[in-house]
């Protein structure tokens, strides 16, 4: 398989059969002018609805080729981003779609403790006041339903071929619990950084520290349209 970084969380992993694309959103090196020219069909993810992992541009594709399956999050329709008809497949949580490769991949989509740094400050029951989101949270909550989350992950799966996951400097303070914490508990065949632009690559290979620790493969992101074999 060979995995090509577009930017942000979009990414696309092209088999020898098949060519996946994850949460499109801005292609800054041209990736998807090669792709689109590919004679293989196409099929596009789209995690949720949020704007950095959901682009309508996805669907101009289909002008220049048309063997393109768009698989799409429930939640992009419910937030009217999209048409029912803009899809070919649309999932809730717990809907699954598979193929005939027989590998798994796994792609975080927005899937993170992100209120990590807040925890050690926090009294249970209790919330803090965070300047950045300005709101109150709960990052203990928080952070039992992301590891709730995790639970529902492994009824399906104890293991994936290939992980896409947040690692975000933004997050500050224990911005790779929420990877280390998903490294726990699956088997992982190669684990890769995501959602780290506003930090910058080398910020995500702060997890190669831990990923190490279990001898799982990391992908060091350098550039927009670097490509791995993997």
């Amino acid at each position: 398989m060979k995995l090509t970084y577009i930017f942000h969380s979009g990414f696309v992993l092209e088999t020898e059969h098949i060519i996946l694309v994850f949460d499109y959103w801005l292609d800054p090196s041209g990736v998807m002018e090669d792709v689109l020219r590919k004679q293989k069909p196409i099929y596009v993810f789209s995690s949720h609805f949020h704007e950095d992992h959901f682009t309508r541009v996805i669907f101009e594709w289909k002008r220049q080729k048309s063997d393109i399956t768009y698989i799409l999050s429930k939640d992009i329709l419910k937030h009217r981003r999209a048409n029912k008809d803009d899809a070919d497949v649309w999932l809730a949580k717990g809907g699954s779609w598979s193929d005939e490769e027989g590998k798994r991949i796994f792609h975080a989509g927005d899937l993170n403790n992100w209120y990590a740094r807040f925890l050690p400050d926090v009294v249970p029951g209790e919330t803090i006041y965070s300047e950045e989101f300005d709101e109150e949270i709960d990052p203990i909550a928080h952070e039992k339903q992301y590891l709730g989350e995790l639970k529902d992950i492994r009824k399906v799966a104890d293991g994936f071929d290939l992980v896409m996951f947040p690692i975000d400097g933004r997050i500050g303070n224990g911005y790779t619990l929420g990877g280390r914490q998903f490294i726990e508990r699956f088997k992982v065949g190669m684990f890769v950084p995501m959602h780290f632009v506003a930090s910058g690559f080398e910020s995500s290979w702060r997890m190669k520290e831990f990923t190490d620790e279990k001898q799982i493969p990391f992908w060091e992101i350098k550039r927009e349209g670097e490509t791995i074999l993997l």
